[in-house]
């Protein structure tokens, strides 16, 4: 069966928030509908300030949003066979949207649907000469995912039974995100923490972080896990400060300290902190830096994002290198959508799942929850067998052009 098309579409769902969906605007992979609950506070992302890699310049330093990309729209790869069955891969980004319709689309029509491993590699190839990482990376991301969920069509099988079949029957879901209280009360046993303050902080920022540190510890007690998350904010000698400081807290693990590219710095940063597992990976695109970071044992848990990283194909890749090393994966929001899902049912080194939560406490996770996936119940994920493919539930009349 070879592939007919490759096209960049949004998906307009007939009951999605008309303020969501008007003209130009791209709907996200998420329901497309305002949750019917109202929430009893505004959620964390809005209300806190985090640590960041711009937190040294003052006017983008108390929130993300004051640099977020502007009108980054999310978008959907939609791959149709010759028989009419077509699969569907999301990403976001305009520039990622175009990558697929000028580099991708015309050099994958005509090829084999299931040859998955060779389309990934084409799709490398071709974008080595205008670089493969980042940009290029999200929207390799959307097309091979968009493959393997026709491939699943085509065979009638659920992804997870194309990847070899679940190796589990529930998956241990952390919640990420600083509403705790509400996390608590949604059942989770397991919570990672934004980082509030960096390195220009100074010793202030140390304390407060210290201090929130020891809040949360108090409210969740000894056995819940607590996980820290620095969002590449920090340097070798920050990170070192904070981890001395927060020895006595049991955290599970420090999650990316450093920006991806300081390769010697994660180096340096295991040397100076043996005790403390260190997680990262969320902004490695391509399997090459988890290679690197594997080889030098820098890491303790790798964090691919399989939308980011070079989808489902480039994430097996990198669970295959892990496994071989003894090393733990855990996808970098894995556990909130069915992309993540599925990958982490098939491998053995995929034991924990990451749920981050953004909307305000109070709304059931069922009403913001992402297309084809499991919520998660007293902090797991129970397996339940799906229909072909990634099985998203998104019906082929809802995808629309896609409007740069």
């Amino acid at each position: 069966m070879k592939i007919k098309s490759v096209e960049v579409v949004r998906i307009q769902r007939p009951d999605a928030d008309p303020a969501t969906t008007g003209s130009g605007t791209t709907l996200s992979a998420s329901t497309g509908a305002r949750p019917k609950t109202q929430g009893y506070r505004k959620a964390w992302p809005t209300q806190i300030e985090v640590a960041n890699p711009m937190s040294k310049f003052p006017r983008f330093k108390q929130r993300r949003q004051l640099y977020s990309a502007k009108k980054w729209p999310s978008f959907a790869v939609k791959v149709t066979a010759e028989d009419g069955t077509w699969g569907l891969g999301t990403a976001s980004g305009r520039p990622a949207a175009m990558v697929v319709e000028d580099a991708f689309a015309h050099i994958l029509e005509g090829e084999t649907c299931m040859a998955i491993e060779k389309l990934w590699d084409m799709m490398f190839r071709v974008s080595k000469s205008f670089g493969t990482v980042g940009i290029a990376s999200v929207a390799m991301s959307a097309v091979d995912l968009a493959l393997w969920d026709l491939a699943g069509k085509l065979q009638n099988k659920p992804v997870y039974e194309l990847l070899g079949g679940p190796t589990c029957d529930r998956l241990f879901v952390y919640a990420t995100g600083d509403d705790v209280d509400w996390y608590r009360e949604l059942g989770f046993r397991a919570f990672k923490l934004p980082c509030q303050y960096g390195p220009v902080d100074g010793l202030w920022g140390l304390r407060e972080n210290e201090r929130r540190i020891a809040e949360v510890r108090e409210m969740i007690g000894e056995g819940c896990d607590l996980m820290l998350d620095c969002y590449m904010a920090f340097d070798v000698e920050y990170t070192t400060r904070l981890a001395e400081r927060l020895r006595c807290y049991d955290l599970r693990w420090m999650e990316e300290c450093l920006i991806p590219e300081d390769v010697g710095g994660h180096l340096e940063l295991k040397k100076r902190l043996p005790w403390m597992p260190l997680a990262s990976g969320e902004h490695f695109y391509t399997p090459y830096p988890y290679q690197l970071m594997i080889e030098n044992r820098c890491l303790d848990i790798l964090q691919p994002d399989i939308q980011w990283v070079g989808g489902m194909t480039a994430c097996v890749k990198i669970c295959h290198m892990a496994a071989v090393a003894g090393l733990e994966v855990c996808l970098h929001g894995g556990g909130r959508d069915a992309y993540g899902q599925h990958l982490s049912w098939a491998m053995p080194n995929i034991s924990w799942c990451e749920y981050y939560i953004g909307s305000d406490p109070g709304v059931p996770l069922e009403e913001v929850a992402q297309p084809g996936a499991l919520v998660p119940r007293d902090s797991h994920l129970k397996f339940a067998p799906t229909g072909p493919g990634f099985d998203l539930g998104i019906e082929e009349e809802w995808l629309v052009p896609f409007q740069a």
